[in-house]
């Protein structure tokens, strides 16, 4: 199966980005500059995993992590 000019759509903070289909949610978070540990990536209401292989036409939000220190 070849994913020549097949992208799969980020979503994160409003903005969008795309990527080429066939990689690994890891190595696309990578090829972005987004740390993984930064981000949840949820696709059609489900959590994916890292080593999830992303699909053309996919959707993917990314929801941003938030933490705080100690008081």
């Amino acid at each position: 199966m070849t994913f020549e000019n097949q992208t799969v759509k980020f979503i994160l903070r409003g903005k969008t980005c795309e990527v080429k289909a066939g990689m690994t949610l890891l190595d696309s978070l990578k090829k972005l500059d987004i740390l993984p540990e930064s981000v949840i990536a949820v696709r059609q209401g489900e959590l994916i995993l890292e080593d999830e292989i992303l699909k053309p036409g996919e959707v993917i939000q990314l929801v941003a992590v938030i933490s705080g220190g100690a008081r």
